[in-house]
């Protein structure tokens, strides 16, 4: 009979204590979506990695918000958001992509912002011997010799424009241009050079700068080519706002900090 009595017993207060359970669950207050975890969707330009990568994670820190960066060529990234691809901000190494971008309406225009620029340099690796001075006509064909010449693909990534145009403006394009290879990055033509499978690259003084592996041969000068500026803007497809927050926080003075530690210009 105890035997029993105790089983009635237990029976009834597991069911008295999941009656209580049920009850709390009803009257706790549902999750609102500001109080749930939001992530923002990055596309950055390649060269804008090891910045972009220190900023969000002080964001983070400071908001408990998360971000997540796809980094590739601007181009190849217009293209994705253009098919459909799912982000919340755009970056571009140059204005030619975001306009881009701006004609398939594919970015919300009042928020497009330049805030940056960078310089154009060549690279060689670290422990390289050889000089050169840019300036018309210099003699860098001859100094790649049998190699190859490694920067970003002139059609479709940024810095391979700012290259093409630089080497044009200094009359050794035609020497140069057949000795070329056109990588999908910036990033890419870094780790060539960074490897020692090319003598020599064009890349931004920020990749030059985050890379040991390779050193500054020569800066080519600011004139030789357009000016390098990094556009900024919300897609149009975007509705979380926490990707306005943080391109607000691209502008205040803690990433700025980080952004001219590695190597970038702030623009005015």
């Amino acid at each position: 009979m105890s035997t029993i009595i105790t089983r009635r017993a237990f029976i009834a207060a597991l069911a008295s204590a999941t009656t209580l359970a049920t009850a709390l669950a009803q009257d706790a207050p549902t999750p609102t979506p500001s109080a749930k975890a939001t992530r923002v969707t990055v596309f950055a330009a390649a060269s804008l990695k090891t910045a972009l990568d220190a900023i969000g994670a002080q964001w983070t820190a400071t908001t408990g918000k998360k971000i997540t960066f796809s980094y590739a060529a601007s181009g190849a990234l217009a293209k994705q958001i253009e098919n459909g691809a799912p982000a919340d901000l755009f970056i571009s190494a140059d204005l030619k992509w975001m306009d881009f971008a701006a004609t398939k309406n594919l970015i919300k225009p009042e928020s497009r912002v330049s805030l940056l620029s960078n310089a154009l340099v060549l690279i060689a690796p670290a422990n390289t011997t050889a000089t050169l001075k840019i300036e018309p006509g210099f003699k860098l064909a001859d100094a790649i010799g049998t190699g190859k010449l490694a920067t970003g693909d002139p059609k479709s990534v940024p810095v391979g424009s700012y290259a093409q145009a630089a080497l044009t403006n200094l009359g050794v394009w035609d020497a140069v241009s057949p000795k070329i290879a056109g990588t999908e990055s910036v990033r890419a033509a870094l780790a060539f050079v960074a490897r020692g499978e090319a003598p020599f690259g064009i890349v931004y003084l920020t990749d030059a700068k985050a890379e040991p592996k390779v050193k500054v041969v020569a800066t080519f000068p600011a004139d030789s080519h357009p000016p390098i500026i990094y556009p900024f803007a919300l897609t149009a497809t975007s509705k979380n706002p926490a990707a306005a927050e943080f391109l607000t926080y691209l502008k205040s003075a803690p990433a700025s900090k980080i952004f001219q530690a590695e190597g970038f210009i702030i623009l005015p």
